[in-house]
């Protein structure tokens, strides 16, 4: 059975220590939750699951945030909620599940989405003291005790593909530019629901960019080619068909084609390439019938080798900047993109759009959406 979009929301994504800082992460996703529903006309006693993303569920983001948002917006008790974690893709990935469970006709109204408040969990808090990998004599076994993190996997990623820091920062540089010209056009008013987005730079320049010192020694990667620390929420409503008859719904987008594939760990942020292309084959589409791609922005290294593998054409490919420009509220990105891919699509009149992220542990989701 086919999984419909009727709804996709998202919060403005904030800057760290910013607009969004003093909000509880359950009343971020609560708002834009309420929003979704209220928007596309959905009663919420219909609804059968909220499935929410989330990376370091401590403190504030802990004891299943997808049902406290629910709560905290006022809604149903009867209605239930799951948080799920695949790292960066955990928005993305929330959306699949409500897809899933909608396709597989055990579920006919599902809101799916994300959340992440990076001021109030700092990055990394449930990964400390010893982090995934330590003491786990499997992990040893297989890849030795060797350096895992983001850092050098994006500066391993520009060697191989012998990515410039000229290039890097060229490709940086433009997400801001991209990012401020969407902004300032109002492309995003409809999909935020009260004010727009901070974190990207107006007076960011070539010049600044050539003065950053590399995060590694020896790297070539700069703070400036890596994705903002940032808060914001999404939600998106999935529905059935029988549920757009039953309640009177419109749908925005029919839901093509789902899947997540893993890679090299240790390179960690190549999946995207091997899932796209998966993905299309599954589909039965070749990289041409894309009219809009959201890949998103963990580092620049990660887009432009995605890019020259895939072949996509780069002017259809994040038009309206990046997670290097925007931010990456890590449990609320992949909702978020999807959110602005549907109403990129939508404003253009294009047909298909193709999202994809790499995620911790060298895995990376394709989702693929259909205008109606």
């Amino acid at each position: 059975m086919d999984a419909y979009l009727v709804g996709a929301v998202r919060t403005p994504v904030g800057r760290r220590s910013g607009m969004l800082s003093a909000v509880h992460p359950a009343d971020l996703a609560g708002q834009v939750i309420a929003a979704v529903l209220e928007r596309a006309g959905a009663d919420p006693d219909a609804v059968d699951d909220v499935i929410l993303g989330c990376v370091d569920t401590l403190g504030p983001q802990s004891g299943d945030i997808a049902r406290t948002a629910w709560l905290a917006a006022g809604l149903p008790e009867h209605v239930p909620g799951v948080t799920v974690d695949r790292q960066c893709g955990s928005g993305q990935q929330a959306v699949h599940f409500a897809v899933q469970a909608v396709a597989s006709g055990t579920a006919d109204l599902v809101v799916a989405g994300g959340v992440q408040s990076m001021s109030q969990v700092p990055i990394g808090s449930a990964m400390a003291p010893d982090g995934p990998y330590r003491n786990a004599e499997g992990w040893a076994a297989r890849y030795g005790d060797q350096e895992i993190n983001q850092f050098r996997s994006a500066d391993e990623i520009a060697a191989k593909w012998a990515l410039t820091r000229a290039e890097l920062e060229e490709y940086s540089l433009a997400s801001h530019r991209r990012a401020v010209a969407a902004i300032d056009g109002g492309r995003f008013r409809q999909e935020i629901i009260e004010g727009d987005d901070e974190c990207p730079r107006r007076d960011t320049d070539a010049a600044k960019m050539a003065a950053l010192k590399p995060l590694r020694d020896g790297g070539v990667t700069t703070a400036a080619m890596a994705s903002q620390l940032a808060d914001g929420a999404a939600a998106l409503l999935v529905a059935s068909a029988r549920a757009l008859m039953t309640y009177g719904l419109s749908p925005r987008a029919r839901i093509r084609h789902v899947s997540a594939r893993g890679d090299d760990p240790v390179l960690m942020l190549t999946a995207p390439i091997a899932a796209t292309a998966y993905a299309l084959r599954r589909a039965g589409m070749s990289i041409t019938d894309i009219d809009r791609f959201e890949i998103n922005e963990a580092f620049a290294s990660v887009a432009l080798a995605w890019l020259r593998e895939t072949g996509a054409d780069p002017a259809r490919v994040n038009v309206n900047g990046g997670a290097i420009a925007l931010g990456h509220p890590l449990g609320a990105t992949g909702a978020r993109l999807l959110t602005s891919l549907l109403h990129e699509l939508e404003r253009t009149g294009g047909r298909y759009g193709l999202l994809t992220m790499c995620e911790g542990g060298g895995q990376a989701n394709v989702t693929i959406i259909e205008r109606m």
